[in-house]
């Protein structure tokens, strides 16, 4: 038996404080839950600091402001397709489109202005890059209506999610190289679905019942070996991408410590204990910052 799910609708910090309706929206947009701008972050500084944009930190910057607003609206979006799943599961019954406090239309326009700061970001971008970032957009259309087709919507998750990786490494280099970017994103595929299988944990009982597919189901028993092979995959993947940005065996090295954080997840995962999952699946804002580090100091020193 799972432990007790948490709500989306309880809520702390500043997002708490926030009068009605103004905390409907900011609860859509999930800015009460930053884990997930995050998430949605850090690939695009490992592409922007792996092809050598070490000293781009005003570019960070923007990525970070975009991923704040383009997962904000991707989360409305989200909650538009799946209201009437949200209104069947536990966690997510309360959330404001499926219990009503704000209605489709009202998300529509609240998804226009995300996306429209979501616009003055792709400005900042080179042109190569900004046709990359807007190849991301059937992917994100497609995305909420997975779990109704397939048992592993996580793998289409990892498509979109870091997308990032590849817009960053456009904005550095161009079209010149791309050898390292494709190991870059599969691991980044990888580790987003191994990250949100973990996260996907938390609803089993919820999802089985409503009859939509998760990695999390689909792996049955083997959620935990099946988290420790994505993981070993990203690791690998990343390893080959650092290698053909620098040939060098020290290069390896600045994978050390995020092989460490990943391997605590996928050793220490209680696919059964709610807290514990949502737990490991929240390290990943380290595990970010950690290959950030590591892109940083093989990127700079190529």
């Amino acid at each position: 038996m799972t432990d007790a799910i948490v709500p989306d609708s309880e809520h702390k910090g500043l997002v708490a404080a926030l009068p009605l309706p103004w905390r409907h929206y900011a609860l859509l947009a999930r800015f009460d839950r930053p884990i997930g701008w995050w998430l949605l972050f850090w690939p695009c500084v490992w592409g922007l600091f792996l092809g050598g944009g070490t000293a781009r930190w005003g570019m960070a910057l923007w990525f970070l402001l975009g991923a704040v607003v383009m997962r904000g609206a991707g989360c409305v979006y989200n909650d538009i397709v799946d209201a009437d799943l949200d209104a069947r599961v536990a966690r997510t019954a309360a959330r404001p489109i499926a219990s009503g406090a704000v209605s489709a239309r009202a998300a529509w326009l609240w998804i226009m202005l995300l996306t429209g700061v979501g616009l003055v970001v792709l400005l900042q971008l080179r042109w190569q890059a900004q046709l990359v970032a807007l190849g991301s957009l059937a992917l994100v259309a497609a995305y909420p209506f997975m779990k109704r087709v397939t048992g592993w919507p996580q793998a289409w998750l990892g498509l979109v999610f870091t997308w990032g990786a590849p817009t960053g490494w456009v904005e550095a280099t161009g079209f010149a190289t791309l050898a390292p970017l494709a190991a870059l994103y599969l691991g980044c595929w990888a580790w987003c679905m191994g990250y949100d299988t973990i996260y996907a944990c938390q609803d089993r009982e919820d999802d089985a019942l409503v009859g939509i597919g998760s990695s999390a189901l689909s792996f049955g028993r083997h959620v935990r070996a099946g988290v420790a092979g994505l993981y070993a995959l990203a690791l690998a993947a990343w390893a080959g991408a650092f290698w053909l940005v620098r040939p060098d065996p020290l290069a390896l090295l600045a994978l050390l410590p995020v092989a460490v954080q990943l391997g605590w997840q996928a050793a220490t995962l209680d696919p059964d204990n709610a807290d514990n999952a949502l737990a490991r699946f929240r390290a990943n804002r380290f595990a970010g910052l950690l290959m950030a580090a590591g892109c940083f100091v093989v990127g700079a020193a190529a």
